[in-house]
């Protein structure tokens, strides 16, 4: 900045030094990024989308592996449960089978009864009523005997549920036993290694212009794949494979000027820029003419 015909001030000077200095700062900042071809900045862009593609990779990773110690948490809940709930209807069976037999028992010692005042009767009709009550009690000592059979057959196949289920826990448990350690050592390695390429990719950006910073930071936000700069593979956008035409990959391959694709956005680079090795198309041998010759 000038100042013609102005006196200088004394107490305006280091405020004017410091405004010289910041306008020194920005102006070389934004003389570097200008200075930079369309060339270096694609690469520099290109680098800036691998390491965040390496960022969003460590994520899902992490992201996958909770969600599985999660699962396998909620089924060890669920199991423990459930042991819990078929040892106490194993406890209730049994509690069934106990009055059952307290019935048996009222019956038998009815029936003795009935037996004792058999001797004791003194026409027919009191033998009858006598008979039928020791007919009915014998009744029911088959039925409540028939009653605990099939209880104790349920309590058996409870407690084998029971025993099936505790080896599955004890499985699961191991599972996430295993599961857990994974995960605390992916996610101690990943930290690092996370914060390693956001400090990469920060001074990265600082680098790149900040008008296609904007861009692509635009562009990948909208793409699912998170992709925001692509390289073109076999004459196609290798975002979403959709066919370019042959004018624009020329200028993909000169390298003169920031190109996208005309169907999803994203911004479109020189595979060999990319360091993307492309194949060659191997040629083919051609055919050696043959002379048919007349036979006169």
């Amino acid at each position: 900045m000038r100042f013609v015909g102005k006196k200088n001030i004394p107490w305006k000077n280091n405020r004017n030094n410091n405004i010289n200095q910041s306008f020194i700062i920005m102006a070389t900042s934004k003389k570097e990024t200008v200075d930079l071809t369309v060339e270096q900045r694609l690469k520099k862009l290109y680098e800036l989308q691998t390491m965040l593609s390496e960022i969003d990779r460590i994520k899902i990773l992490r992201g996958e592996l909770p969600l599985e110690v999660q699962d396998l948490e909620d089924e060890i809940e669920g199991m423990t449960h459930r042991v819990g709930k078929y040892t106490e209807d194993v406890e209730n069976l049994k509690a069934d089978i106990e009055a059952k037999q307290n019935k048996i028992n009222t019956a038998q010692q009815a029936i003795d009864q009935y037996n004792n005042q058999l001797h004791d009767v003194k026409n027919n009709r009191e033998y009858d009523m006598l008979m039928k009550e020791i007919e009915y009690q014998t009744l029911e000592v088959e039925l409540q005997n028939k009653r605990i059979g099939e209880t104790q057959r349920a309590i058996e196949t409870k407690q084998a549920d029971i025993e099936t289920t505790k080896q599955n826990l004890e499985e699961r448990r191991a599972d996430l036993d295993l599961k857990k350690s994974e995960l605390n050592e992916i996610v101690s390695e990943t930290k690092a290694e996370e914060e390693k390429l956001r400090e990469k990719a920060k001074a990265l950006e600082c680098e790149i212009e900040p008008r296609l910073l904007t861009a692509f930071k635009r562009i990948r936000k909208n793409c699912r794949n998170g992709l925001g700069i692509v390289y073109v593979q076999r004459g196609a956008c290798g975002g979403c494979f959709n066919k370019i035409p042959p004018q624009r990959q020329l200028d993909v391959r000169m390298r003169k000027k920031v190109i996208v694709c005309e169907y999803c956005g994203r911004i479109l680079i020189d595979p060999e820029l990319a360091g993307i090795q492309t194949e060659v198309p191997e040629e083919k041998p051609k055919r050696r003419a043959t002379r048919t010759i007349k036979k006169k």
